[in-house]
């Protein structure tokens, strides 16, 4: 861990170009750019909004404000892993003309998403100005749920990255896992609807643990009980030391893999 944070700190400016790449590809080409992490979330909570809200009739208050909290959580973190996980076959030349830290790829991956969900976080405020929520104090704790899941983005980007190198197919079974695991995270739905005996499961998962914090202190105005800190804590520093752990005992044969 200490030697993966002096890397860090040596190859920071790497890391900043790396992601400043990431970003100027992803808006290439396109005439509103960055204006684009503002509209995606709003258009996609107006649709999703009438399907669930009419359609399905969850009786939740201020559903909009609800249902765009858990879909910008959950973008970040599908979009970061799912870039992380090409991150070293995509970067393969430069990987054997020079030494580079290889964890510094998929790290840049996860930070030009943070980025792009940062952007998306105005959306949040003004879907709050035009349903009229209230602004609670405790909004300024946001920054604290979108570290954990940072860090625990980072965690599982490099072990899907890791593991791609080895095994292609992971790159196709991802996305099925991540359907999966949607559904499994109430983003559109609450907790309560489900039966009992699943909630456990829901409980377990980490994204309930980050969207649930997130919304507790944006829409509730609760600060989260210190079992919520210590769990999202526990779970994202498990995955990133896992990934660090995974990745550096899988990166000595990348080279006769990509």
């Amino acid at each position: 861990m200490r030697q993966a944070w002096q890397h860090f700190l040596q190859y920071k400016p790497l890391l900043k170009e790396l992601v400043s790449r990431d970003l100027k590809v992803k808006y290439r080409r396109s005439f509103l750019g960055y204006v684009w992490s503002l509209l995606n979330p709003l258009l996609m909570m107006c649709v999703m909004t009438l399907v669930f809200s009419y359609m399905f009739r969850f009786d939740i208050p201020n559903y909009p404000l609800y249902l765009i909290t858990g879909q910008t959580l959950w973008s970040f973190f599908n979009e970061s892993t799912n870039m992380s996980m090409y991150s070293v076959l995509q970067n393969g030349a430069l990987i054997k003309k020079v030494y580079i830290p290889k964890f510094i790829f998929p790290i840049s991956r996860v930070l030009s998403s943070f980025v792009t969900m940062s952007f998306s976080l105005a959306a949040i405020l003004i879907v709050m100005v035009f349903t009229k929520a209230p602004f609670y104090w405790t909004i300024l704790l946001f920054p604290i749920p979108l570290f954990f899941l940072l860090l625990f983005a980072m965690g599982i980007g490099m072990i899907l990255s890791a593991l791609s190198v080895y095994f292609r197919d992971i790159t196709h079974l991802y996305g099925v896992v991540t359907l999966a695991w949607m559904y499994l995270t109430p983003i559109f739905y609450p907790a309560n609807a489900l039966p009992e005996r699943v909630l456990p499961i829901i409980h377990a998962n980490p994204m309930y643990s980050y969207i649930t914090f997130f919304r507790n202190i944006v829409l509730y105005g609760a600060v989260p009980e210190p079992v919520m800190w210590l769990r999202c804590a526990l779970m994202s520093l498990a995955a990133l030391a896992v990934g660090l752990v995974v990745f550096r005992k899988m990166q000595r044969n990348f080279i006769l893999y990509i």
